[in-house]
């Protein structure tokens, strides 16, 4: 991604700006600060959200963020006094001011068209005998993605939820997603649903295709498993990227938190599959807020479409049980972790429990309330980009 104000094209990809066409020397905190600010152009950036974005968490003084935004400045011409591209909020923040242009630098589609990537289906056998449905889409570095919760392999391409996710992340490398035990398109009835068993159909998934190492990617209990792996076969992961996960289960939370999970699962288990979406609709609120009535209405047909409600109580309540607490600091694997700062169905501190345990890993907060990030917003934008950056760098 490339943005350009006035005389200055700020490259992502290269890490360059270009004053009038010439790369100009600047130093890295500098960059991500002026990269951060542009790419959040479109509201106020707080002082403690730089410094958890640009330092990645570690504890750095407000002295040294002032004098990052005075550089910031001095590189483009700007300064305090002028303010001409970096404006000061007075006790809130900073926002980058004036017209920039952003250019991905691909061939841009007519109005409302979307790059549908093919899709073939396989499927494979796990070794107690169960049938896992995967699809490959795109060309070139593989990215493997744990299967999450409520998928389908043919829905999913179509859904205004996922479809955004799938044509992204195929976009240049070679995505590989299956549908987990239970729902979509592999076996629906299975005795065994436990967090061993969706980690041996991650690994069932894998030994099907002609890869030797691949990128993995997690999404919600999906991060958890991709820890399991990553740890049991270190040589295989080049990266691993987790978005919107959890280290510990609900099982883990207090008295009260377990009592409202413990009455969710019973409204799983006895609205889920009625034809009134009512009951479906709590969860739909809590996964996507912000979500048009048409994404909403999707979302409801699929967890009715992709799973039963007993299999869906059933996974709810080995959701509850899953702690991979004492795998984090065996992960020698490049991590990025990845989280709305508002997600209502999995707190952010969720995220940074396993960016603080898993040594080296990069946290990204991204200014969100949705759990699944929706295709127009901000976050999910600035979620590609760091997924593309990361995984160029590893």
């Amino acid at each position: 991604m490339k943005y350009h104000f006035g005389r200055y094209v700020l490259d992502v990809e290269r890490r360059e700006l270009l004053v009038d066409n010439t790369p100009q020397a600047v130093e890295p905190g500098v960059f991500d600060v002026l990269r951060y600010l542009i790419e959040n152009r479109d509201r106020v950036v707080t002082r403690g959200e730089l410094l958890d974005e640009v330092w990645s968490g570690r504890i750095v003084s407000e002295s040294a963020l002032s004098s990052r935004i005075k550089d910031a400045r001095v590189v483009i011409g700007d300064s305090g006094a002028r303010q001409e591209w970096i404006k000061t909020i007075h006790g809130r923040g900073f926002r980058f001011v004036g017209d920039v242009k952003a250019d991905s630098g691909e061939a841009k589609a007519p109005p409302g068209a979307l790059r549908e990537p093919q899709q073939h289906i396989q499927y494979c056998r796990t070794t107690d005998g169960i049938r896992i449905a995967f699809a490959e889409t795109g060309g070139g570095p593989t990215i493997v993605k744990a299967a999450n919760w409520m998928s389908h392999l043919e829905y999913d391409l179509e859904s205004p939820i996922w479809r955004h996710w799938i044509n992204e992340l195929s976009h240049g490398h070679r995505l590989i997603r299956y549908d987990e035990r239970g729902n979509g398109l592999s076996d629906r009835e299975v005795s065994d649903l436990s967090f061993e068993a969706m980690v041996a159909d991650l690994e069932s998934v894998v030994e099907a295709l002609d890869v030797d190492r691949f990128a993995l990617f997690g999404i919600s209990q999906g991060c958890a498993v991709s820890v399991e792996y990553a740890v049991r076969h270190p040589d295989r992961v080049s990266s691993l990227i987790l978005y919107g996960g959890f280290v510990q289960g609900w099982r883990s939370h207090d008295p009260t938190e377990i009592g409202k999970h413990i009455a969710m699962n019973s409204l799983i288990r006895v609205g889920w599959g009625q034809d009134n979406p009512a009951f479906r609709q709590m969860f739909t609120s809590r996964f996507m807020p912000g979500a048009s009535a048409e994404q909403m209405a999707w979302f409801n047909d699929l967890q009715r479409k992709t799973v039963s409600p007993k299999v869906a109580g059933d996974l709810y309540e080995v959701f509850g049980a899953i702690d991979v607490s004492s795998q984090l600091e065996k992960v020698r694997t490049p991590t990025l972790v990845l989280h709305a700062r508002d997600d209502a169905e999995i707190p952010l501190a969720s995220g940074r429990a396993f960016a603080t345990g898993i040594p080296g890993a990069r946290f990204v907060t991204l200014e969100s309330e949705n759990h699944i990030l929706l295709e127009h917003e901000p976050a999910f934008v600035r979620f590609i980009q760091e997924v593309r950056r990361f995984i160029a760098s590893n």
